[in-house]
């Protein structure tokens, strides 16, 4: 459901399955559990992301928040049917950055994966 990894200092998490009120708050708790590294710059690819009611625009927007309050970025990847509407009617593209990949965000936030 969640796969957590660091890529050249930004953490990748790349989520599957719905995202609702029980399975957003099992995503937080592994986003922390899995790293011990500051977290700055973060990445949600959610290519895999069949569902996602209100309670996964919450969980996007506290870890915009979190990564802000670290002179972080957020970008989201993957964003696909109900989810982009869900993004472009609440406004969330005006504080988050959403790419079609994470190479594609790599190569705009000036980092190159080699």
């Amino acid at each position: 459901m969640v796969k957590c990894e660091y890529l050249k200092d930004v953490y990748i998490v790349k989520i599957s399955g719905d995202i609702d009120h029980y399975t957003s708050e099992i995503i937080k708790k592994e986003i922390y559990k899995n790293t011990n590294r500051y977290i700055k710059d973060m990445i949600m690819d959610l290519s895999d992301v069949d569902f996602m009611d209100s309670s996964g625009i919450g969980m996007v927007l506290g870890r915009y928040k979190e990564v802000k309050d670290k002179d972080g970025r957020l970008a989201l990847v993957g964003v696909k049917g109900n989810m982009e509407r869900i993004f472009n009617m609440s406004g969330l593209y005006k504080i988050v950055s959403k790419f079609d990949s994470i190479g594609q965000a790599f190569i705009e936030w000036g980092i190159y994966n080699e």
